[in-house]
């Protein structure tokens, strides 16, 4: 299974919950997408063990499982695509989970994480 993590999954991971554990162990590849980097060094910039975490963060993209996936022009179109889906609906989501749903879409991934408003986008599988 190849699968991307959103920010609040690495978390859970990090933290050694057992689902998230698990569902690395079984993964094949295991993608973070740039957002969910950023968003992570941010945190760890605002809190206090920050160098901590961000060593910890070095070994996991270190692992040869682990990719970061950037954006591309065709980005851009999944992205539009899933921005007028969702404004039709009436259930927007924050901008940086609609790049990482757009990535999810793009490079056909299952995405890993806790926020419930990406069940608002059907042709995303979810861990």
């Amino acid at each position: 299974m190849r699968i991307a993590l959103d920010t609040n999954a690495y978390s859970a991971a990090a933290r050694a919950e057992p689902k998230a554990v698990a569902l690395l162990r079984t993964a094949d590849q295991i993608t973070l997408p740039f957002v969910v980097l950023a968003e992570l060094r941010a945190g760890f910039a605002a809190g206090t063990t920050g160098r901590r975490n961000d060593a910890a963060l070095a070994r996991f993209l270190g692992s040869p499982r682990v990719d970061v996936l950037y954006p591309d022009e065709q980005t851009t179109h999944h992205y539009a695509s899933v921005y007028a889906q969702l404004r039709r609906q009436g259930t927007p989501i924050p901008t940086n989970d609609l790049w990482i749903a757009a990535l999810v879409v793009q490079h056909d991934l299952v995405l890993f994480a806790y926020d419930a408003h990406f069940a608002k986008i059907p042709q995303i599988a979810r861990a």
